[in-house]
């Protein structure tokens, strides 16, 4: 039985995977979230191939790897997660009564019989978000709920509140575009390739 396993510390895409029925085992890349490519794209690619490259190095035998690196960006800048509360508040200002994007980055490394198949590929999703005044959004970032998500806002939590409307796959806004990976590993496409 092939053995997955999720390069990730994150309870949302270990979440999104088990939703998706996909057996796993957990290892955390030690890989720092500090590169920078031309474009969220570029980043969001080069960081998911760089964390699933770091588990691959500590693990052995037949393997499929994932690793995932979600952004937030609005105009092409990239939105982190904030250092802090006044940070916080300067990007949820930023995304309030605009359409911003999310970005995920998706690496799947596969080693099998002493073969090796990496594919990288990223989904966007627009967000739409409702414009809110200083208090609301106080309120919010004092929940603690965005500290450690890019754009400083969880749609899943208390932030789906603030959300107008989605284009594209709402689970990739979560962190992990899961129905992708499923047809990528066990879908149609995967059974044709063999």
């Amino acid at each position: 039985m092939r053995r997955i396993i999720l390069a990730s510390a994150s309870p949302r895409r270990r979440q999104l995977l088990e939703q998706a029925g996909i057996k796993f085992e957990l290892m955390t890349s030690t890989e720092e979230e500090t590169a920078q490519g031309e474009s969220p794209q570029e980043t969001v690619m080069m960081l998911s191939r760089r964390k699933a490259e770091n588990v691959e190095k500590r693990t052995w035998g037949d393997r499929t790897i994932i690793g995932a690196d979600t952004v937030v960006a609005i105009d092409g800048k990239i939105l982190g997660k904030p250092a802090d509360d006044e940070q916080a508040l300067a990007m949820l200002t930023m995304l309030q009564g605009n359409v911003h994007q999310v970005y995920t980055g998706v690496t799947i490394i596969e080693d099998r019989k002493g073969s090796r198949n990496i594919h990288t590929f990223y989904r966007k999703t627009d967000v739409e978000m409702y414009p809110e005044d200083e208090p609301v959004l106080r309120k919010y970032i004092a929940t603690g709920e965005g500290r450690d998500k890019a754009g400083s806002y969880a749609i899943q939590g208390l932030g789906a509140v603030f959300v107008r409307s989605i284009c594209g796959d709402y689970n990739n806004v979560v962190g992990l575009p899961a129905s992708e990976i499923w047809q990528y590993l066990f879908g149609r496409k995967n059974r044709d390739r063999g």
